[in-house]
């Protein structure tokens, strides 16, 4: 294995916010966040401390998936606002030492994007390639591959006469990395934007780019109709190639910041596509510890209403902590825009104990090695939506799945699937971002296009930026440490008592330099004692105001330095 340093490179010590622009800031009164509202909250995220600000797409698309549909790459959506305000938003950043990540999707496109209504009408045009086509076999379908949003990944066009592939919704063919025009056409586009001055690229689900050599059927689940595409086509055979080709085309000479959405991916898939030597990506996104508390029976997929299990949480951080230590770069995240908020999933969002595990969960995350991703919200501890009824979900992945497994499947009754729902939608979080008391919680002066989580009065950023014992304020403080304590980013990592069901603690080492992280994930006042704590040792953040040394109150975390 190559050992390399790991401290040189500035997204190393950066942190990233996430911004899901359609719920952030509305500045016209429509009710759909937009471009001019990201700009005028841009002082806010400065004020935390992030670096980076990832969009979440924002070009034209139909919304069918809410932008991860893009019928022109080239375009902003008009919702959002136009091409003048994201130069305005861009220029806005940088003049406050903000950095902009751009999502983009080039696993697939929209139905409505050109080169895809080129592409359907013949066999012969320039665009005929540039899609996934496959003839019938015996009047039906090529083959039994399922979607991730139910059904078949196969639509049939009769003007070709044949089908084409979509691992999304049928409104989202796949993009045929195959063709060499394709993909030129591909790092055109993001060359497009780098030469806007954007700052990186998130990659949306990047590794299903490279389809098997063969279109075989596989081998369905639990007596389902189809065989899981994503099981089928994830880390295919030319995906290396593809990426070091992207990072040749568009990534050399510019000192961008790039990840990879990477369902399906291990440790060694990791070592790969975000190598510290490889030339492809900076790192990737793993999916590993968000399937932890996905239902046990298998072909209910993540729908479910029960706690993780601590212990089975510490081993798959340890394992993507410990396997791309010096090798590749990890990236840290609870939230995003297709989870659950986490204090609602991992922590306590009662009142009595939202804060403080909502802290406890930051400690946990920020003292690990790679790159932090705090999702809007998150920073005031912010609670999944708990909707109570369907018609209050517009996430397409869930309306799909409460139909499959309620109206066609009868597997689960509908109170049970709207319990899981309320727990796993990701709905939760998507409500708009809850910035003060006023009327929709200051996102919109009209009718937001999904209802704000009445909680709003109680959690909301102007009351947190006003208390420095907010959790906001807390955030500010790790992010800080991230920037300030070099073994953060340097040390390596090593578990510590892996039995334990109640308090997750680790440790940290550079060289003499030594930091430990302890975080009791219950409600139970616990005793610990660990011997690594050395004489000496610093607290530099706990969720308590003081120590009480040996004993953990309920989700208290603290972090010590030890330096000889």
């Amino acid at each position: 294995m190559i050992f390399v340093t790991v401290t040189n490179q500035w997204w190393q010590k950066a942190v990233v916010y996430q911004v899901y622009p359609r719920s952030f800031q509305d500045s016209n009164g429509d009710g759909i966040g937009d471009l001019p509202g990201i700009t005028s909250r841009l002082d806010y995220i400065k004020q935390l401390g992030a670096d980076v600000i990832w969009l979440n797409p924002i070009y034209r698309s139909p919304g069918v998936d809410n932008g991860y549909d893009i019928s022109d790459y080239y375009d902003i959506n008009p919702e959002f606002g136009t091409m003048a305000d994201f130069e305005t938003l861009l220029a806005n950043a940088h003049q406050r030492g903000l950095k902009i990540m751009m999502d983009i999707v080039v696993n697939h496109s929209s139905n409505q994007n050109k080169w895809f209504t080129e592409s359907a009408k013949s066999k012969d045009n320039p665009y005929s390639d540039y899609y996934i086509w496959r003839d019938p076999v015996d009047g039906h379908a090529p083959n039994n591959w399922g979607g991730f949003f139910g059904g078949s990944v196969w639509e049939y066009v009769e003007s070709r006469q044949q089908y084409y592939m979509h691992s999304f919704a049928v409104e989202q063919p796949d993009l045929n990395w195959e063709n060499p025009k394709l993909r030129q056409a591909v790092y055109d586009m993001m060359n497009f934007w780098v030469d806007k001055g954007v700052d990186g690229f998130r990659l949306d689900v990047i590794n299903l780019i490279s389809k098997p050599t063969s279109f075989a059927d596989g081998q369905p689940n639990n007596g389902e109709p189809f065989a899981d595409v994503g099981d089928i086509i994830a880390n295919g055979p030319r995906l290396s190639e593809y990426l070091q080709e992207m990072h040749q085309q568009v990534f050399a000479g510019h000192d961008l910041i790039t990840v990879g959405e990477t369902p399906s991916a291990t440790v060694a898939d990791a070592k790969q596509s975000a190598g510290l030597t490889t030339n492809e990506l900076n790192m990737v996104f793993e999916f590993e510890h968000m399937g932890l508390d996905g239902n046990p029976a298998p072909e209910l997929g993540k729908w479910n209403d029960q706690p993780v299990k601590l212990v089975d949480l510490k081993q798959s951080l340890t394992k993507w902590q410990t396997g791309l230590h010096g090798s590749a770069w990890n990236s840290l995240y609870w939230n995003n825009h297709d989870q659950p908020r986490i204090v609602s999933r991992f922590g306590n969002d009662t009142a009595k104990y939202r804060e403080v595990s909502a802290k406890m969960l930051a400690t946990l995350l920020h003292g690990l090695q790679g790159t932090p991703y705090v999702y809007e919200g998150e920073e005031l501890g912010m609670t999944s939506a708990h909707f109570k009824q369907l018609s209050d979900y517009q996430d397409l992945e869930s309306l799909n799945a409460y139909h499959h497994f309620v109206d066609d499947e009868q597997r689960v009754t509908a109170d049970t699937m709207l319990t899981y729902l309320a727990k796993m939608s990701r709905d939760n979080a998507r409500t708009p971002m809850q910035w003060n008391t006023s009327a929709q919680a200051g996102f919109t002066t009209g009718q937001p296009w999904l209802q704000v989580n009445p909680n709003y009065t109680t959690i909301n950023a102007a009351q947190a930026t006003a208390d420095n014992a907010s959790t906001f304020a807390y955030y500010q403080q790790l992010i800080k440490l991230r920037h300030t304590v070099p073994v953060i980013t340097t040390g390596d990592y090593q578990l510590l008592d892996a039995d334990d069901d109640a308090v997750y603690a680790y440790l940290r080492t550079d060289g003499p330099t030594k930091l430990l992280v302890i975080a009791n994930f219950t409600d139970q006042t616990q005793t610990r004692h660990y011997d690594a704590l050395a004489d000496g040792a610093k607290r530099l953040i706990g969720n308590y105001e003081d120590d009480a040394a040996d004993t953990l109150r309920p989700y208290e975390a603290k972090m010590y330095l030890m330096e000889k």
